[in-house]
């Protein structure tokens, strides 16, 4: 079989090479950092740990059909995975409050009616009904399959079947997801519910389509989950399993270029000048190796501007006394002026009051002891492209808005803090390559195709696109379907169709 050099140890990227390395193939993995995982990362410090990257798990079955295609061991035989319950608590502008439980229509329903008022929860109950519908329609085409060569298909079908609006004598369907929000769920707080998947993962709701409804309905389908440990024993456990089918990691070893020879991928040259031929390539955003049209060819999904992308600050916090008993794993603290939020997509201003996510796992591992407790706060903001974040005072006074905002659902946050530690797009620039820090959001449908990505094949032979940047685009289970659809590609061929 052939041998094969993988651009980063991302989760997308070790997904691939161990799919790759069971097929036969001798896999080498060239990490420009000293560790694996891309954005899962961990920091720790007296005790503490803190996940800095994804916090939860949706649709974990991605990551168990890798470890079952993978050897003998399932996922759940090496990291322990926890279903979250509630799924989240939400804490309104009004100050309003809802508890929703995880994966249950019914309980949403029950528990927004209470807290909304009688209504509010079948509103919410019949757009999940529609949001499946659109989730059923775009789910192999969008994540299962590579990307089609026919690909203006997905960008020009709208696959959420919107309730006709009345609005002015005409009769109007939602085509945003801010649309759906006003006119099909009538409360600004259900919008802001639903808004708030959108916003999570750096989408504007002012402009990502109505498809983006498959965005909720994940966490509520197939429900959301926790590794027991942090969510960087699921990078550990995917790597000891790449290591296990023989995966060659380098770390410290940054890729300069892709070698080419008679027209095809020949292998990788490192920083330091040393040449890695291969017989295939396999690459995080191949085409920072190269033109973007040389890489895709004039009639492909082209790679989206890497500056347009939002970013995320992550502030970990060490807190003194213990997390009190029925706390929820995690809270939403919805911004109290959506407009000046939404700024952040257009100005490119972090804003005063951000929409906060409050991360408090109960999880021994993470805290010295009980009479301690781990925090993560979460916030979307403009990358470093729109925002200098290595301005003096720029990081420590954003995150002072964000634990100023986290008060509202943790009273008495800030005389907890012991110390903190505050990480923004620069960070994240520096731990995945990212040009300008952002996070990449899933692949959606719609939208004149802005949010779709690359093809996780080239115009190049033998180089093909992985991770976040390449169909099916950001999100723990879009990398290990991106790992999926590429071992396809080279294991199969062209012919591949995706698994059945």
């Amino acid at each position: 079989m052939g041998r094969i050099a993988v651009i980063g140890a991302g989760m997308g990227a070790m997904a691939a090479a161990a799919r790759l390395a069971v097929a036969g193939h001798q896999v080498a993995v060239y990490e420009r950092t000293e560790t694996y995982g891309g954005a899962l990362r961990r920091f720790e410090r007296d005790g503490f740990a803190f996940d800095t990257g994804p916090g939860l798990l949706p649709l974990p079955a991605v990551w168990r059909d890798l470890f079952v295609k993978t050897g003998k061991e399932p996922l759940e035989a090496c990291v322990e995975l926890v279903q979250v319950d509630p799924a989240a608590r939400h804490v309104f502008a009004d100050g309003t409050e809802a508890v929703l439980p995880n994966a249950s229509r019914a309980g949403a329903v029950s528990a927004l009616d209470d807290a909304l008022g009688a209504g509010a929860g079948e509103r919410w109950g019949d757009f999940l009904v529609r949001a499946r519908e659109a989730w059923d329609r775009t789910r192999r085409p969008l994540l299962e399959e590579p990307l089609w060569a026919d690909w203006r298909v997905l960008a020009e079908r709208e696959p959420y079947p919107s309730v006709p609006h009345k609005r002015l004598l005409r009769t109007r369907r939602a085509a945003t997801l801010a649309e759906v929000g006003a006119w099909e769920l009538r409360d600004p707080r259900l919008a802001a519910l639903l808004e708030s998947h959108a916003l999570a993962y750096g989408l504007d709701p002012r402009t990502a389509p109505a498809a983006a409804a498959v965005l909720p309905y994940l966490d509520h389908a197939f429900g959301t989950w926790y590794v027991r440990g942090g969510m960087r024993e699921l990078a550990r456990a995917v790597h000891e399993r790449c290591v296990a089918r023989r995966v060659a990691f380098h770390f410290g070893a940054e890729v300069s270029g892709v070698l080419e020879k008679d027209g095809r991928a020949a292998g990788v040259e490192l920083a330091d000048g040393t040449v890695v031929e291969a017989d295939t390539v396999v690459g995080v955003a191949p085409w920072r190796s190269g033109g973007a049209s040389e890489v895709y060819g004039a009639d492909a999904v082209a790679p989206a501007g890497e500056a347009g992308v939002p970013g995320r600050v992550v502030v970990c916090l060490a807190l003194r006394g213990g997390r009190p008993a029925g706390t929820a794993h995690r809270t939403v603290v919805h911004a109290q002026d959506r407009d000046a939020e939404l700024a952040l997509f257009g100005p490119g201003l972090p804003p005063e009051r951000p929409t906060v996510h409050v991360n408090r796992p109960d999880d021994p591992a993470l805290r010295p002891d009980d009479g301690h407790e781990s925090v993560v706060l979460t916030a979307t903001v403009p990358s470093q492209a729109h925002h200098d974040w290595s301005a003096p005072g720029a990081a420590d006074a954003f995150a002072d808005r964000m634990v100023a905002a986290a008060e509202r659902a943790v009273p008495g946050l800030h005389e907890r803090v012991l110390w903190r530690e505050v990480r923004t797009p620069l960070h994240t620039r520096q731990e995945t390559g990212a040009e300008f820090g952002g996070v990449p959001a899933p692949a959606l449908a719609a939208a004149e195709g802005r949010l779709l990505r690359p093809a996780n094949s080239t115009a190049v032979p033998g180089l093909f696109g992985v991770g976040g940047w390449s169909h099916p685009g950001g999100g723990l289970p879009h990398a290990g379907m991106s790992g999926a659809l590429v071992a396809g590609l080279i294991v199969e061929g062209p012919e591949f169709r995706g698994s059945q």
